[in-house]
C-alpha cells in the first residue's frame, strides 16, 4: 500500500527556512570572505563583508528567536524532543541503513509521520545545531559586534581571541552542517522531491 502524501510544512514554517537558509548563506560568504580577506582575492570588499554579516547576523538572531519561542509553543516544537531511551540503537539502525539499506533499495527504518517528520539522525543532529552551537554563535556573534563586553582575559588567554575561535568553529560546524543538510535532502522519493517539498509542504513518500 503507498504511504499517504502528507503535508508537513505549513506555509509559515516553510517561510521561516526560507529566510533562515538565505541568511546562512549570507553569513557564510561575508564571514569567508573576512575571514581570507585579501585585497586581491576578497570575495566580498572587507568593509562591506562585515556590514552585511552584521545585519544578516541580526536578522538571524530575530528569526531564530522566533523558531525557539515558536517552539515552546507550537507543535513543530515536539518534533525537537529526544527520548533517550533506546536511542542509541536508533541512531544506528538510521546509519545502517544510511549506509548500506538505502543502497540496496531497503524502506526507511523509520518512515515519516505527522508525529515524526524527523528520523532518529535528523532529529539528533537538528537539536544539536539548533540548540547548542547556533545560540554559541549568535552570543559570540553579539559579543564581538559589542567587544566592550567581553572579559579581557578568559582563563589566561586573550577574551576577544577565546570569543573569536568559538565563533568560527561554530560557523564552521554550522556550514558544514548546512552543506550535509543539502546532501541529505536529494535522498527522497527522486533527488527533487524533498527540494519540491518545502515549495508545496507536502511530503512526498517513498
Amino acid at each position: 500500500m503507498a504511504q499517504e502524501r502528507l503535508y508537513l510544512y505549513p506555509i509559515w514554517l516553510r517561510f521561516w527556512h526560507f529566510v533562515n537558509a538565505l541568511l546562512c548563506l549570507i553569513l557564510i560568504v561575508t564571514g569567508v570572505s573576512m575571514q581570507f580577506s585579501a585585497p586581491a582575492i576578497a570575495l566580498v570588499k572587507f568593509d562591506t563583508a562585515v556590514a552585511i554579516h552584521n545585519i544578516a547576523g541580526i536578522i538571524l538572531t530575530i528569526n531564530y528567536l522566533i523558531f525557539f519561542i515558536g517552539n515552546l509553543f507550537a507543535f513543530n516544537g515536539s518534533q525537537y524532543q529526544i527520548k533517550f531511551k533506546g536511542l542509541m540503537k536508533r541512531l544506528m539502525t538510521q546509519a545502517t541503513y544510511y549506509t548500506f539499506g538505502i543502497f540496496k533499495g531497503e524502506s526507511p527504518p523509520f518512515p515519516i509521520t505527522r508525529e515524526n517528520k524527523f528520523n532518529p539522525l535528523q532529529r539528533f543532529s537538528y537539536v544539536f545545531i539548533m540548540y547548542l552551537f547556533v545560540p554559541v554563535v549568535f552570543i559570540t556573534g553579539w559579543a564581538l559586534l559589542y567587544p566592550q563586553t567581553i572579559p579581557t582575559t578568559i582563563l589566561r588567554t586573550s577574551g576577544l581571541h577565546l570569543t573569536d575561535l568559538f565563533h568560527i568553529i561554530s560557523g564552521f560546524i554550522i556550514s558544514l552542517f548546512m552543506l550535509i543538510h543539502i546532501y541529505f535532502c536529494t535522498i527522497g522519493a527522486s533527488p527533487g522531491a524533498n527540494f519540491k517539498s518545502i515549495m508545496n509542504g507536502y511530503h512526498e513518500p517513498h
